[in-house]
């Protein structure tokens, strides 16, 4: 198995620059070797292309490794735009970006993501057919992502707790990270499984309203990471794990629903040197970009939800594996995506096999 850190270099790079909309980012596609390249659109404010660029590219990688691990027909694509500075068109912005994803005939599909909207791929899908994340069809998927998101990430908490003992989430506590649709809609979901929770968000009165809603304590931003608990759940943005905030974590476990957790593969090390179960994000994560596929590629809102449901099991796959290798989770899940991608084994053979 391959477990190398290096960062695999992608298929293509698309700089993306339109001054009369202001569109200003970058597609990447890591991989389309399992199908067209499915990845999200974030919007979001970098100081420069380049930033936003490596965004791009780690972000795309990951989307490779999680739609090989969810067993889906597609590879792996992430857009990253720079949000403009001041006032400025949105409808005008997003159409340029769909006749920019257009002119790659289909080879990616975008979605929602960070900073972007239902209606803004609605004016995406006025320039290109390949776009999901719609207004869903009735019987049909589709819509916003972040509740089959979340539900993963509750199933994937649920078999990380196992795996320290615990037959249910009921009384542990979780920290929530980011309160976003993502992270909001997991609130309600561990509030429901008898969860205790500690939540922050940089925006004081969404951190309010979900305190009001779920009984849950408020810290400071700065606060969640070494705050007392059994899981750590990051649902902002990436790299939250790094080299110091190790040091101060006090949970046990850190499974979260934020792409990119580990600042480096190195920081995935370090948790496992502390004793703490990482559960690797694009594992966990996966709700949402299944929910993208099934709409896309016209799978029953049934099948969809069925997929979902097995990210708890996935999960488990991939910690089987990574105790049978003696090796970190994430050393494990991201051995596993490569084998897959290469077309050397899927997930359910590797894990039965070890």
């Amino acid at each position: 198995m391959n477990f190398s850190t290096s960062p695999a270099t992608p298929q293509s790079v698309h700089r993306l620059h339109d001054e009369a909309s202001g569109l200003d980012g970058v597609i990447v596609l890591h991989s389309t070797r399992l199908g067209p390249a499915a990845g999200g659109c974030r919007l979001w404010r970098y100081d420069e292309v380049s930033a936003a660029t490596r965004d791009a590219m780690r972000l795309a990688e990951g989307m490779a490794y999680k739609n090989a691990l969810a067993d889906l027909p597609l590879g792996g694509g992430k857009a990253v735009l720079r949000l403009p500075e001041g006032q400025f068109d949105r409808q005008r912005l997003f159409a340029a970006f769909g006749r920019a994803v257009a002119k790659l005939g289909g080879d990616y599909v975008t979605a929602e993501d960070v900073g972007t909207t239902v209606a803004d791929m609605h004016t995406v899908s006025e320039h290109c057919p390949f776009v999901a994340g719609l207004e869903p069809k009735v019987g049909m998927p589709g819509g916003d992502p972040s509740p089959w998101t979340a539900l993963g990430t509750l199933l994937s908490m649920r078999e990380a707790a196992r795996r320290h003992g615990c037959s249910s989430l009921k009384g542990l506590t979780v920290a929530v990270q980011g309160l976003g649709n993502v992270g909001s809609h997991l609130c309600a979901l561990l509030h429901e499984e008898g969860a205790r929770l500690v939540v922050a968000d940089m925006r004081a009165n969404f951190a309010d309203h979900v305190a009001a809603r779920f009984g849950a304590a408020v810290v400071a931003p700065d606060e969640i990471i070494s705050a007392r608990c059994d899981i750590f759940a990051p649902c902002a943005l990436g790299g939250v794990i790094d080299a110091k905030s190790v040091k101060l974590l006090r949970a046990r476990i850190v499974c979260g629903a934020a792409n990119n957790i580990l600042a480096t593969d190195e920081d995935g090390d370090r948790l496992a040197d502390c004793g703490v179960l990482y559960a690797p994000d694009y594992v966990v994560n996966a709700g949402g970009i299944i929910n993208v596929a099934a709409e896309y590629l016209g799978w029953s809102a049934q099948e969809a939800e069925s997929r979902v449901r097995q990210t708890g099991a996935r999960l488990g796959e991939v910690l089987d594996l990574a105790c049978a290798l003696a090796v970190p989770p994430h050393r494990a899940a991201n051995a596993l995506a490569r084998e897959r991608i290469a077309g050397l084994a899927t997930l359910p053979q590797a894990a039965g096999a070890a």
